[in-house]
């Protein structure tokens, strides 16, 4: 796994679910490697409850019905929509059930305005056709259509970016469980075998880009996931992505509880302050979702590794955070420079502490910026 840019869960997360495997007892649907309570138990993480030998540790952060309610979907004929904001742990939700339930997270299509009925169907090996003729060895399944012949989990990430046309060609699917091969003149039906579902991401900022027909609608039970706003919850989140990122680069670097505070207040503040704004052009063109602002604290370790002293300082958390979240220029630099006037001048001079070096960072640059 060493040797991987970004393992896929099944692999990151092999040994624990080989683990959960062997000592799963529990009734399972169809040829699922879990049952939907070792499933919970392994995106959710374990309590003392529980009664295991080891600890699972939390890797999706959210409601637990959430969770539920996605595994009895996919137990089910209908396939799963998560739908939400940016970052709010779509695609990683469908990645982990994925892989809990069928140990293959990677046949996944990516909705795109380019995406075709062939990415969700098939294609040919040109050469292969031009040598001997159509056949099922010349066919190219798409991760779709393989999913449905080993009876695996499909993934479709934004749903709502592709096009109209791709979108009904998912409906005949989803209703079907088949698809027909009509250039073939025998074996022309690839059937889904038990145990394919199909899981969606949709962006709700996408509305009106591609809306889903009432058709493919009713193919699918929507989860909506909401964003984040349980600061504690927010900071386990932040906290677990940080250590990852430290364990895959090899860094030792401390992150103080005092910046990561800095860090939520901050992104706290600019969200009352978007939902308090009169227009878009008064709001910043960041979504400020948790993903982003474990962004933002990234940027600011690796900054502090290779360009600082190797130690996580205010300032340089100010700085990741201006470059990260101004986008349009002048609106969003006016934003924030309104913002550290407003509320983290005022706040350096009570409270003291890290707002003061918090303050300068994002003044120096604004002004660079500027």
């Amino acid at each position: 796994m060493s040797d991987l840019l970004r393992a896929p869960a099944e692999i990151k997360y092999a040994e624990e679910l080989d683990w959960l495997e062997s000592i799963d007892d529990n009734p399972k649907p169809f040829s699922w490697r879990l049952s939907p309570k070792m499933i919970r138990l392994f995106i959710l993480g374990s309590e003392r409850s529980d009664g295991l030998d080891r600890d699972i540790a939390q890797k999706w952060f959210g409601d637990r019905s959430f969770v539920e309610r996605s595994v009895v979907t996919l137990a089910s004929d209908r396939g799963l929509l998560l739908i939400g904001d940016p970052g709010t742990g779509k695609s990683w939700l469908a990645e982990l059930l994925s892989a809990a339930i069928s140990r293959n997270s990677t046949l996944v299509v990516q909705g795109t305005a380019g995406t075709t009925e062939d990415h969700i169907k098939y294609s040919w090996n040109v050469s292969m056709v031009i040598a001997k003729g159509q056949s099922r060895e010349a066919m190219i399944p798409s991760p779709i259509m393989t999913a449905m012949e080993t009876g695996a989990i499909g993934r479709f990430e934004e749903l709502t970016r592709s096009t109209s046309d791709v979108q009904d060609a998912l409906i005949s699917i989803l209703s079907e469980k088949y698809i027909s091969v009509p250039e073939l003149d025998s074996d022309s039906i690839v059937f889904a075998k038990p145990g394919f579902s199909v899981i969606a991401t949709a962006n709700s900022r996408d509305r009106g880009v591609n809306d889903l027909s009432s058709a493919l609608k009713r193919r699918f039970n929507f989860v909506r996931i909401p964003v984040m706003t349980n600061k504690k919850s927010e900071a386990e989140i932040v906290r677990f992505r940080t250590e990852e990122l430290l364990r895959r680069h090899q860094l030792e670097l401390d992150v103080p509880p005092t910046l990561l505070d800095v860090l939520l207040r901050s992104f706290a503040d600019l969200r009352a302050s978007a939902a308090a704004a009169g227009s878009d052009d008064e709001k910043l063109e960041s979504a400020l979702s948790t993903a982003e602002q474990i962004g933002v604290l990234e940027d600011a370790i690796l900054h502090s590794n290779f360009f600082g002293e190797r130690a996580l300082t205010a300032h340089t958390l100010a700085t990741s955070l201006v470059g990260s979240l101004a986008r349009r220029e002048p609106e969003d630099l006016a934003i924030l420079n309104k913002y550290l006037h407003g509320v983290v001048e005022p706040r350096s001079k009570e409270e003291g502490g890290s707002w003061p070096e918090f303050l300068e960072g994002g003044r120096d640059a604004i002004a660079t910026l500027s």
